[in-house]
């Protein structure tokens, strides 16, 4: 996993995009799995919430085989995003996907506004994967910060 956030860490150097990556990163990840979330599942095979659970072990397994400390404690900020999804679902139903699509959208442009000022353009342009490091790279920070 070093060598993909040793990567990303590289185009994200200027201050306020980090900043901005702090803010827009847990916002496009819930965003993304609320999105998920709201997608018909036909009662026989599920409730809503499994295409978003589906797409999220997948995630997982990509975490968990790169590193099993990132992908431990991914898991567990899946887990709780999953719980605050479900808990805005039971409170504004279908309706979550039109708040998801506003909160996706502007996230974006902050995280654009970010590589504006960092003058590099962000690292999902040339891989695709690197949208699944983004969310890896803050927390291997935040579990460097508390001594994991």
């Amino acid at each position: 996993m070093q060598p993909w956030l040793d990567s990303y860490s590289a185009d994200h150097q200027h201050p306020t995009n980090r900043v901005l990556h702090w803010i827009c990163v847990p916002l496009i990840l819930w965003c993304a799995i609320a999105m998920m979330w709201t997608i018909p599942v036909p009662p026989m095979i599920g409730r809503p919430g499994f295409w978003s659970v589906a797409a999220l072990v997948l995630a997982f397994a990509w975490y968990w085989k790169q590193s099993r400390r990132l992908g431990a404690a991914l898991f567990v900020a899946l887990v709780l995003l999953c719980a605050l999804t479900e808990f805005a679902y039971r409170q504004l139903g279908p309706h979550m996907l039109l708040t998801a699509i506003g909160v996706f959208v502007v996230a974006w442009i902050g995280q654009f506004i970010g590589h504006a000022i960092e003058g590099r353009r962000p690292s999902f342009f040339t891989d695709l994967a690197y949208l699944l490091v983004g969310p890896a790279w803050l927390m291997d920070k935040l579990l460097r910060r508390v001594g994991i």
